[in-house]
């Protein structure tokens, strides 16, 4: 048996039982490639639609007046997400800055909010203005008197469709959707649960605005949210939909007049859309794109490995091998806080860039607890590189997330399954 992974230090037993899941796993990795292949075609179909050429790749400075690559990306990005409407820009930091353009360019004092999908992720709480301290939430949308409230999933993980129709009263304008589970144990939202909850709120309140958290989901099905009905979705750059190479940037989709409400925001009432040069990215933002769909799928199959081997050696994980995923976040859970660090140093050790460096807990803005997050990516952040992080408390998951090559998952799968201690169940 001829066991790559031997020098960095997988032992041919633990190689032997990785290379016997693939007969278990095909079924999965075939899913992943049908819909590769659907979502590649989609943004091929979308470049050539554009008629995307050379002369669309310079570099507009300043205001960034008359930037007509910017203007075929966005095209390319409405058809692609299935929106009127889009607006990317590298000046994005964050899914989270996304959404809370998305937020703030649709509320105003006194309307309402929902989430649909219970407690929204650790950073949007405090953009929401929901974190015990304050004084930390400084221009959340709490001190802007827009009031929220959030319904839980069902115990299947699917949307309480009844309790969101009966939460929704006069003042509400904006129904939240959080796809990803974030650092949750729920399960991902996958395209038929996000369609009934969104063709339910829509039938019944068609002027409620469905926004969607599109991070991590990108490209894992071969629908996006607003080809299910959602008036907006958003994301970031850094993760699916840069394809592993755009170093910043972060995109919204949808109805055109939302869209440009958001614009407003992000920029100025009066310049919105017109304004935001490039700088020269529009060439990484496109290629990121176009190679999005087979990166997406890498990780993917990483996931999918990944999670068939920690239950082989008897580890809890969630989604299970076999089932439908709808992001490609891999979640699995441990006894303790060591085992929780670390697995996040294996990861670590495992990257490509800075794989001498030990990660270690620590406060991180924006969150209740410490965080310890394993990233030796290219980009810092990038969520769809290999990366490792989880909140230090109880119940001690960690959230493994994304893979450029899937050996490179394979590689960190299998040194952890040795190094701490799992057996085979």
């Amino acid at each position: 048996m001829n066991n790559p992974y031997s020098s960095f230090g997988v032992s041919d037993a633990t190689y032997k039982v990785a290379s016997e899941l693939k007969e278990s796993i095909s079924g999965a990795y075939q899913r992943v490639d049908d819909i590769c292949s659907r979502n590649q075609l989609k943004v091929l179909r979308a470049f050539q639609n554009a008629r995307l050429s050379e002369v669309h790749f310079g570099f507009p400075t300043g205001y960034g007046y008359d930037d007509v690559g910017r203007e075929k990306l966005e095209q390319i990005y409405a058809e692609v997400f299935g929106g009127e409407s889009s607006y990317v820009r590298v000046q994005i930091s964050s899914g989270t800055q996304a959404i809370a353009a998305c937020l703030y360019g649709v509320l105003r004092p006194g309307d309402d909010m929902i989430c649909a999908t219970g407690l929204p992720y650790d950073t949007l709480c405090t953009v929401i203005g929901l974190k015990a301290d304050d004084a930390k939430s400084n221009g959340s949308l709490r001190e802007f008197d827009i009031g929220f409230s959030q319904v839980e999933l069902k115990t299947d993980g699917s949307v309480d469709i009844e309790g969101v129709l009966h939460a929704i009263t006069p003042k509400t304008k904006l129904v939240l959707i959080q796809k990803s589970k974030g650092y949750s144990t729920r399960p991902c939202l996958n395209s038929a649960l996000m369609a009934d909850a969104i063709r339910s709120v829509k039938t019944l309140h068609p002027d409620v605005v469905v926004l969607v958290d599109n991070c991590y989901g990108e490209f894992v099905e071969d629908q996006e949210p607003c080809e299910l009905g959602a008036d907006l979705c958003a994301g970031s750059l850094i993760k699916n939909p840069g394809g592993g190479i755009c170093p910043s940037g972060g995109y919204i989709v949808g109805r055109a007049d939302l869209v440009e409400k958001v614009a407003s925001h992000v920029t100025a009432p009066g310049l919105g859309s017109h304004v935001g040069p490039s700088l020269g990215f529009n060439r990484i933002i496109a290629q990121g794109l176009y190679l999005a769909p087979h990166i997406v799928s890498e990780s993917m199959k990483g996931a999918i490995f990944a999670s068939a081997l920690f239950e082989k050696f008897g580890f809890s994980c969630a989604p299970a091998s076999t089932d439908l995923r709808g992001d490609i976040v891999q979640s699995v859970q441990f006894e303790n806080a060591e085992q929780v660090i670390a697995f996040c140093k294996i990861v670590q050790a495992s990257s490509p860039v800075d794989a001498f460096v030990t990660p270690e807990p620590w406060p991180m803005p924006g969150y209740d607890s410490d965080v310890i997050m394993a990233a030796g990516t290219f980009t810092q952040g990038s969520s769809i590189e290999l990366s490792a992080d989880g909140p230090i408390k109880s119940p001690y998951m960690v959230y493994m997330q994304g893979g450029l090559v899937s050996e490179q998952v394979k590689l960190a799968a299998m040194l952890a399954v040795e190094r701490m201690g799992g057996r085979i169940a």
